[in-house]
């Protein structure tokens, strides 16, 4: 663990991060007041979407700079899983802010107020061509990263929502439908609740420290149990350190210690090659429990 200052510097994909970060969190003020200038909920839903995807951008940004530094002596496994915890509080916000607007949307129905399509169109129009500039940018940094791939996939979502906000817009101006609007608001809620809802699991299971995602645990033990001087293994624990780096403690049973370093170095090859388990921490243990020794 490295004691020094760490100096992170900006690249292709940061920039373009930030610069996308900019211009969603413009747009997502602008639509809200649009919004309430409007009265419309369809465009205040449609910021508060397009404001999920402001987090988004800042918690891959985040994740990227924190991620970077080095192990320390308060944070002995680094700092990645900072990008899990700040995703939570996203999901966790998105699904409140869906409830609330899927609620407002029935008050609204039941005290219809007063809708300009006008104003709904212009600034759809608008958010459409933020979002296509925004996914030009960020496409061109997709092939970089999984987590840009995603962001520009949201892109592209957001532009499909917007485009649901002005064809409200053009109904409520063309036959004074003024549900259009609440219709809109709520399918744009349901859809992103949902997505909040259908990533949840995945990251509370990172968090709660369950066995990686397509890791098997009997094909695990019969890998290791067959490879040369290993006796029996007990006591495993398998979990997920941040998306993409998983962990591994067990104690191995092996017949003779002083073979402990090779057997070592063959159990850690087959945990790295076979199931991407890069950290782990082995304690041998001679077959007839006479002797104990600790390896890390």
């Amino acid at each position: 663990m490295s004691k020094g200052h760490h100096h992170y510097n900006i690249d292709s994909i940061d920039k373009v991060l930030i610069l996308s970060l900019g211009i969603n969190l413009l747009l997502s003020l602008v639509q809200v007041i649009a919004g309430l200038i409007s009265g419309s909920m369809a465009l205040i839903a449609d910021a508060f979407h397009n404001l999920s995807d402001v987090f988004s951008f800042a918690i891959v940004l985040g994740a990227r700079i924190i991620g970077k530094k080095p192990p320390d002596i308060f944070k002995s496994f680094g700092y990645k899983r900072i990008e899990i915890i700040a995703a939570l509080i996203n999901l966790i916000n998105i699904i409140l802010i869906s409830v609330f607007l899927i609620l407002e949307s029935i008050l609204r129905y039941l005290e219809p107020k007063e809708i300009d399509g006008n104003i709904i169109v212009y600034t759809s129009i608008f958010a459409i061509g933020i979002n296509i500039l925004t996914a030009i940018l960020v496409y061109a940094v997709t092939h970089k990263s999984l987590n840009i791939k995603a962001a520009f996939l949201h892109n592209i979502s957001d532009a499909l929502s917007s485009v649901g906000v002005l064809l409200s817009g053009v109904i409520i101006l063309k036959y004074q439908f003024l549900e259009a609007d609440l219709i809109v608001t709520i399918i744009i809620a349901i859809y992103t609740g949902w997505i909040a809802l259908r990533e949840l699991p995945k990251i509370t299971h990172i968090l709660a420290e369950g066995t990686p995602k397509g890791l098997k645990i009997d094909d695990l033990l019969r890998s290791i149990k067959s490879l040369e001087g290993v006796i029996d293994l007990h006591h495993l624990h398998v979990w997920q350190i941040d998306e993409h780096k998983n962990a591994l403690e067990a104690h191995i049973v092996i017949e003779d210690l002083h073979e402990m370093e090779n057997i070592k170095g063959k159990i850690k090859k087959e945990l790295r090659d076979n199931y991407n388990i890069s950290h782990s921490t082995l304690e041998f243990e001679k077959n007839n429990n006479s002797t104990n020794l600790e390896n890390c």
